[in-house]
């Protein structure tokens, strides 16, 4: 296999890693402003709330259900920022590759 078709080869596991972190952080986002969304309606409820546990609800204090929902954001939050410095590192090893792919192709076929 010649170097040309290796840097290829990276590039596009590169771009699928790349993928999948965007997914992944996309997901995570949406779940953290769900969160942020039942926070704000627990504010507003009443001392006695009702939480999803599987196909059931159960009857739950005010406070456990939010430092529950606290503790779950502060989670999301954590993995988010981790997800971002991946993808940060994931696009520098793209350039990286992109550039030693450029370097590589023959004369005339370069951008």
């Amino acid at each position: 296999m010649s170097e040309l078709e290796e840097v290829l080869g990276r590039l596009q596991v590169q771009n699928q890693q790349l993928q999948t972190v965007m997914i992944q952080k996309q997901t995570l986002s949406i779940q953290s402003k769900e969160i942020e969304r039942a926070l704000e309606e627990i504010n507003k409820a009443a001392d006695e709330i009702y939480k999803s546990v599987g196909p059931i609800l159960v009857k739950s204090s005010k406070e456990d259900v939010k430092k529950e929902l606290e503790d779950d954001k502060e989670e999301m939050e954590l993995k988010l920022r981790t997800l971002e410095n991946q993808e940060k590192r994931l696009k520098e090893k793209i350039k990286e590759s992109q550039e030693k792919f450029q370097e590589l192709l023959p004369k005339g076929q370069g951008g």
